[in-house]
């Protein structure tokens, strides 16, 4: 059976975006310390439109969460955070579904991309993802209250942390407010590189 998935950068002090967050300051300013990895590699480079790249061991894993999700979940903060700065093709490529309050039509965009706004919970959410999904995986993509929400759930069945060497010091930690999240996971891999650690956990 398909997997749900969360993958996300973190800090070493196990912050996952910053303070004031907004649309002109997507994830507090941080993602060029988390993802200074990513940045770099060819396969999330080609799905922002831009040329070069490493084609190294960190883009095989960026390339292998990319062609295992056939569907993405995130929170309406993430995606008000996000649209401003996604090119058009966004990277995504397949449908996402996006937590909201607010009703509104889907948004179709290049590239197979296509917003679609969920106003009645996460669980329809993911019913929705895994019947758009069909045989692939759905990615949990965040932010992070969003995937707390997912994990208190118990609905994720596999964590991917790209643990970047900077520390931060402030700002939103994924590891907090975890009350119902299940307490005993495996770890699945490890792969270090220069540039971040890629962990991998897998639900006991």
């Amino acid at each position: 059976m398909p997997d749900v998935f969360v993958d996300v950068g973190m800090s070493l002090d196990g912050f996952i975006a910053g303070r004031n967050r907004s649309p002109q300051n997507p994830m507090g300013g941080v993602a060029p310390s988390i993802h200074e990895w990513m940045i770099k590699v060819h396969a999330w480079r080609d799905r922002q439109s831009l040329e070069g790249g490493d084609r190294n061991q960190d883009n095989e894993i960026a390339s292998e969460t990319f062609e295992r999700a056939g569907a993405y979940i995130m929170g309406r903060r993430m995606f008000d955070e996000g649209a401003l700065a996604w090119p058009d093709p966004p990277p995504f490529q397949k449908p996402v579904f996006v937590l909201t309050n607010h009703p509104r039509e889907p948004w179709e965009r290049q590239g197979g991309t296509t917003f679609y706004f969920v106003t009645d919970g996460i669980e329809r959410a993911l019913k929705r993802a895994q019947e758009a999904a069909g045989a692939r995986d759905v990615h949990i993509s965040g932010g992070g209250h969003t995937i707390q929400q997912f994990l208190n759930a118990g609905l994720v069945d596999e964590v991917q942390i790209h643990l970047a060497p900077v520390l931060l010091g402030d700002g939103l930690r994924l590891l907090e407010k975890l009350d119902g999240m299940p307490s005993h996971w495996s770890t699945d891999r490890v792969i270090p590189s220069d540039d971040v650690t890629h962990l991998r956990y897998r639900l006991a």
